[in-house]
Formats: structure tokens, sequence, C-alpha cells
């Protein structure tokens, strides 16, 4: 069987950003000789906007076949270019994978409304069944948050996701909270399947080669003798690290205290700005790293940091860096309300504090420097709690079984 998935910010785990389709796809080739996974991504990176070299632009990795389409280098030059980045993509993707040979199933993917697009369009030409994967629920995030505000946009966007849904064969969701969204979109139950964001317990241990990355890390950043404090993962707007910063900012004159901020995105530049405007000395930004060496990034972290801008529609998400924390055995301090709260809670793995509120952050984050003990039975709970519920390894065989129904 031949699964063809359209996803232009598709990540291996050499790449920054999350692997979950990568960690899917591994495991969908390991399970037959005929099982093919083919990826048609981006070849540029979400990140930080760098092309994908030449030598790279087909690459097979643990059975996993990406193969990269081109679109123009303006993603981070503001919404509109981003727009017109997306379309590009929805052009030069669709194109490619119409010149893959005997595909069996075609996988789109959301966010954004335009990939997904490509996929439906392709399965309509192949006649092959599309699966859709509902990751985000745009254009509903980008109302909320104030960037999609023409009244035409709007219409024109509930349109087109309107249309991808009714040419879904099958539609598979990463948070619970999206089943009920589509159940009142219209969509029968029985034609949703969840597979929930979550993590491969073993990219994050406590083995002493993790340990000994952490420390590489550590000292890699001058940190040796600081509690450390790290944010991991995409630097947008929706991801609010203004409020991380200003929490840094009262926590400014306790010199064992040291903020890391890991990863990059449209966002970067002005976070850098603020940063520097306050003055600030107590955060580090060492830019992206790849997937496989967070396990040494949150191995020399003592408290993890998760937030999002305080909009109704972020108490439906489940981010991935969340569960990549509770691998690797840090305590939370989590700025995001609703569905995973409750997954930290349930774990007793972490701490909540209101979205948006630096000084509830900055308290937060005191406290659990002043009860390092506490902290530390956190993130063991927070770890225990995700290898039996949110492990990737069963995950991968419940996507396995879905697309074989689909050929069915």
């Amino acid at each position: 069987m031949k699964l063809l998935l359209i996803h232009q910010a598709f990540q291996l785990e050499s790449g920054a950003g999350g692997t979950r389709h990568f960690e899917f796809g591994k495991h969908f080739v390991s399970q037959s000789d005929e099982n093919q996974f083919v990826v048609v991504a981006s070849n540029l990176n979400y990140m930080d906007a760098k092309r994908t070299p030449e030598s790279d632009r087909r690459k097979i990795v643990d059975g996993v076949e990406c193969v990269r389409a081109t679109i123009p280098r303006f993603i981070h030059k503001g919404y509109f270019w981003r727009v017109v980045a997306y379309v590009a993509y929805m052009i030069s993707s669709a194109l490619v994978a119409l010149r893959e040979k005997n595909v069996d199933v075609v996988m789109g993917t959301s966010p954004s409304l335009f990939q997904a697009s490509s996929a439906a369009m392709v399965a309509w030409i192949r006649r092959k069944p599309f699966l859709l994967e509902v990751r985000d629920l745009w254009p509903d995030f980008a109302i909320d948050m104030g960037v999609l505000k023409s009244r035409v946009l709007i219409k024109i966007a509930r349109w087109v996701e309107s249309f991808i849904y009714w040419r879904a064969d099958r539609f598979l969701v990463n948070s619970p909270a999206y089943v009920d969204y589509l159940v009142d979109r219209g969509i029968a139950p029985e034609l949703i399947t969840l597979i929930p964001n979550g993590v491969d317990p073993n990219m994050f241990s406590a083995s002493d080669e993790a340990q000994s990355a952490g420390e590489s890390f550590r000292q890699e950043l001058e940190l040796e003798n600081n509690f450390v404090i790290t944010y991991a993962g995409a630097i947008g707007q929706a991801n609010d690290i203004p409020t991380i910063v200003r929490a840094a900012e009262r926590l400014v004159d306790d010199d064992s205290i040291k903020f890391v901020i890991v990863g990059g995105g449209k966002a970067e530049a002005q976070v850098r700005e603020l940063i520097e405007t306050k003055g600030l000395k107590n955060i580090i930004m060492p830019g992206s790293r790849p997937k496989n060496e967070m396990s040494g990034v949150l191995a020399g972290s003592d408290v993890c940091v998760a937030t999002l801008l305080n909009i109704k529609m972020f108490r439906t998400v489940y981010p991935n860096k969340i569960f990549d924390y509770m691998a690797a055995g840090k305590p939370i301090a989590l700025g995001i309300d609703g569905v995973i709260r409750e997954v930290v809670e349930a774990a007793d793995g972490g701490k909540f504090f209101e979205p948006g509120n630096d000084e509830q952050l900055a308290e937060t984050l005191l406290g659990m420097k002043d009860n390092q003990d506490e902290s530390l039975k956190m993130g063991q709970r927070g770890r225990e709690y995700v290898v039996e519920h949110f492990n990737r390894h069963t995950h991968s065989s419940e996507f396995l079984t879905l697309i074989q129904s689909l050929q069915n």
C-alpha cells in the first residue's frame, strides 16, 4: 500500500519541529515490505525559512520518502506574503504529487487550508480515498486571533473549509475537542478517528546519554550553576512569548535564574527586539534545534514553560511541546487553558497559570525553584502519565489500522 501525504511543514528528526508524521511513517513502512509512505513537503523550513539543499530534494530516511515542492521565500514577511507562499505550495505540491505513481491513499493535513485543498484535489483527480487530518481549527484560529478580519475572506475560508470536509472520506483529529467540532459541522462520528498528539518516550529519557547531552547544553550556554527555565517550540504570534519575556523581567534580579527560548518562527525578530529593548540579560535565544537534539535541551532544563494567547479556540489544542516536556520528566508551567490543562493536571505534572498573566507565571516559577524536590516529582509523574496515555508507539499502530481501513 502506498500512502501519499501532502504536508508543507513536514519534519524529519534532523529538522526542528514536530515529528508526528515521520514517526507514523516509520511504523507504517516497517509493518510490510509493500508499504510505502511518501510525503510532499516544502523546500523551505517553516521555523527558519532556510532552503532544503538540492541534494535532499528527494530523500529516504528510515523508509519514509520525502519529496520537496518549491515555494518562494516569503513565509516570514507578513501575513499577505505568507498566504502567497501557501498558495504557491498548494499548486507546486499538487504538481509534484500527481507525478507519484501507484498511490492508494491520499492524506492531507490542516493547517493550512491550502495544503489540505491540494490533497483534496489530488485525491479527486486520482479517484483515491482522501484522509483529512485536522490538527488546528482553521479558519477559526485566524478569526479569533484577529488575523482574518475581512468578511469576504472569512466567507471564502469557510467555503473552502466546507468543501474540504465534503471531499474527505475519513477524518483524523489530534485533540478530543476537534471531534465535537466536526460533529457540530455535520460530520458523522463514525468517520472521525482520534489519535492525539503524543510522544515517543524513548526520545526523551533519563539515560546517561541524555543527561550528558543536557550537561553539554548547559555548558554551551554557560548555565552550569543556574536554574534553567526553557521554552522550546515555534515562536509565532499565537505562542505569546512576550508573556515569558515579561515574567523574566520580573525575575531579573535573581541571578540564579536563566530563561532559554529555543526555536524559531515569524515572531522571532520581534521577540529578540523586545528582549533587547528591555535590556534583559537573563534570557538566551540560541535559535532552533533539530528534534533529535531536543532530548539534551530538555535534560538540561529545570522547568519548561508553555504559553498561548488567551483566546477561546486555543482551549481546544494538544500542543506537541507539552508531551515532549512530560516525556523528558520536566515539571511544566502551563499558560494554556482547556483540554491540555486537563492532561497536565490529571498527571499532576505541572502548575497552571492564567494565560497572558506574567505575574502569575513569575510566581509559579519561583515556587518551583524554591521547592525543587516537589518539582522533580511532578516531572516524574508527568513522564509516567504520558508513557501510559500518550505513547507514540501505540498511536502509530492506531494510524496503521486507520489507513488499512480505507482500503477495505
